[in-house]
């Protein structure tokens, strides 16, 4: 801060005399000064009385009217208020005060040069000591002075207070900000906290759920390399037995040739004998070059018709129709028509299910809580059946599990699993039409582990609905149900029977498989006779089983699609039945459209992904 400039509120010179360039006297000095003066005026008259009372010299004593006198006044240059102002921006303000520290006394100064500096107050007879106005005037100043000392005290305390106060709200202000901006920042570091804690929440769950998944998948892995080697174990077992068949067929067919040929020898021997013999022989020669011919070219027919032999063959021993009578409940005569094998097979497979259930009588199903809760568990993945690769692996590898718990009789979940299967057809068309080949691939999976199981579940089949063996019985067993009820079961059995038959699993053995189901086309095609429940059976067989078997079997699939349209169509519209209008055409639509040329729905299991399942 610069220096103050004080100026006095009259010339800087007068007569010679200078104002005293520091007027911030106090009372003891003006009284000092007050009393030299008052000395050097007596001094400089002779002529004057010092006793005698003279005016006084114009300090104000608050009587009368008096000349108005201004104190010294302040002046602060304009540079030093800019760096006051600047240097009060961080500190508090001290206000700066104008005012009247003490008014100073008129003097009137002689202008004669003789005087050398002498005062002259206008008045010889002016004496200092004898005016009364001077020590009031001083009581004044002094009051005065007190009180500004006072004011500008408390002014500066206030400042100071309301700097103070200032300086609060400030740091006040600051620190809310401060408390805001940390509550902020902790609210941010919450939520980062958070993110991170879920995100790693989430991040455990996929490992978890990955963990899961390769855990599940390498059980299936090593259930599904099981079932391929024992597949691949029967299939060694079945390969070694057709060879050794073959190779005694073959040992056979050549003794049998060698012995033809050692025959044909001893008649030429014989023919060379004679004269007469020798024409003979002759004739034999060219006898023997035509059977040669002949010979080669059956061979030829033999082994380009080989499917069509068998075809023929089997339809032969499909002929020999057997019809069994019999008395039924209501006293009517009942007639069974059937092939011999069809009904001789069907006693065998029923004979191992009267064994099976002969052995589960001495279990106690009935009261025994633990095989009904494997029962429940059984019946339970039967119905979970859907049309997906990993669900038909899961099922079947958990049923197979449930069948070898050693808990449970292996007999009993057997007999289980073979009758909640079938029972799946029992007013269920729509599902199993759906699910069919799923489940048809699921008994495979699970009778390649208990081979008992086919035989089971074909004689559940077989007591369920007469036309899987095949056979017809007349009158139809549905006399105590609704014609309508019946033909829908008979659909629901022939639609799972005829998925079951076309199933191939690679590496996997059907013990009931392709060539099962030719057989049952030919066996039905001449033993049964066309009626309304027999035609509902046969388009259901063919809607499923179709396909695979055209692929197999090719023209010959086709002979048997015309005998079915030049023979069986004809003895059902012979009926005259107006009922049967619906499937006669439903058949006539399929033979017409080539529909064994479209792959059914559900025949290719779809490839759900495992995630999903999760």
């Amino acid at each position: 801060m610069g220096a103050v400039s004080l100026e006095l509120p009259c010339p800087r010179k007068f007569n010679g005399v200078v104002p005293d360039p520091e007027p911030d006297w106090t009372l003891d000095t003006l009284v000092v000064e007050l009393n030299a003066l008052e000395l050097k005026l007596n001094n400089s008259s002779p002529a004057r009385n010092p006793l005698t009372k003279s005016k006084c010299l114009g300090i104000s004593t608050g009587k009368g009217k008096e000349r108005k006198h201004t104190g010294f006044v302040m002046r602060v240059p304009e540079d030093d208020v800019e760096d006051v102002d600047s240097k009060a921006e961080g500190h508090s303000v001290c206000t700066l005060r104008s005012g009247t520290r003490f008014t100073g006394v008129e003097f009137e100064f002689s202008d004669s040069d003789d005087s050398e500096g002498d005062l002259n107050l206008g008045t010889p007879e002016a004496d200092l000591m004898d005016k009364p106005g001077l020590v009031e005037g001083s009581l004044f100043e002094s009051m005065r002075e007190s009180q500004l000392r006072i004011e500008e005290e408390i002014w500066n305390r206030f400042s100071a207070i309301e700097a103070d106060m200032r300086n609060i709200n400030r740091n006040t202000a600051s620190a809310l900000l401060r408390v805001e901006r940390q509550m902020n920042a902790r609210k941010e570091s919450d939520r980062r906290n958070d993110k991170q804690y879920q995100r790693r929440i989430a991040e455990e769950l996929d490992n978890h759920l990955s963990a899961i998944q390769r855990d599940h998948e390498r059980l299936s892995l090593i259930e599904e390399r099981k079932i391929r080697a024992d597949a691949a174990s029967e299939e060694a077992k079945r390969k070694e037995r057709a060879q050794y068949e073959e190779k005694v067929r073959q040992e056979k067919a050549k003794a049998e040739a060698d012995a033809r040929l050692k025959a044909a020898k001893a008649a030429e021997e014989a023919q060379k004998a004679t004269e007469e013999a020798q024409k003979a022989a002759e004739e034999a020669q060219k006898a023997a070059l035509e059977a040669g011919k002949r010979a080669a070219k059956e061979a030829a027919e033999k082994q380009a018709n080989e499917s069509q032999r068998k075809m023929k063959e089997e339809i032969a021993r499909s002929k020999e129709l057997q019809s069994v009578k019999s008395i039924g409940k209501s006293g009517k005569e009942i007639i069974v028509k059937s092939s011999e094998a069809a009904l001789k097979l069907e006693e065998e497979r029923l004979g191992v299910y009267k064994k099976i259930v002969e052995m589960n009588s001495l279990h106690d199903l009935g009261s025994n809580k633990a095989f009904q809760s494997y029962g429940r568990q059984i019946a339970r993945r039967v119905k979970q059946i859907s049309g997906t690769i990993e669900n038909i692996r899961t099922k079947a590898s958990d049923l197979v599990k449930i069948i070898n718990d050693p808990l449970c009789p292996q007999s009993l979940s057997i007999s289980m699993f073979a009758k909640e299967v079938v029972s799946l057809c029992e007013d269920q068309t729509m599902r199993i039409a759906s699910t069919a080949f799923a489940c048809a691939r699921v008994i495979v999976l699970v009778s390649s582990q208990f081979p008992v199981a086919m035989d089971l579940v074909l004689a559940e089949f077989h007591r369920a609905c007469s036309y899987t063996v095949p056979k017809h019985i007349y009158p139809s067993e549905s006399g105590l149900q609704t014609r309508e009820v019946y033909l829908e079961r008979v659909e629901g059995y022939m639609t799972l029977y005829a998925a079951l038959v076309q199933t191939e699993i690679n590496g996997v053995r059907n013990f009931h498989g392709l060539n099962e189901g030719w057989t049952w086309v030919a066996r039905f095609l001449n033993t049964i006779p066309a009626s309304s429940s027999s035609a509902v059976a046969l388009l259901a067989f063919l809607k499923k089983a179709g396909f695979a078997l055209f692929r197999k079997y090719k023209a010959q699939f086709r002979k048997i699609l015309s005998i079915i349209s030049r023979e069986f169509l004809v003895e059902l519209k012979s009926l005259s039945d107006p009922q049967l209008n619906q499937v006669i055409m439903a058949i006539e639509t399929y033979l017409a459209n080539n529909q064994f040329l479209q792959q059914p729905e559900g025949w290719q299991p779809e490839a759900g992904l495992l995630s999903k399942i999760y």
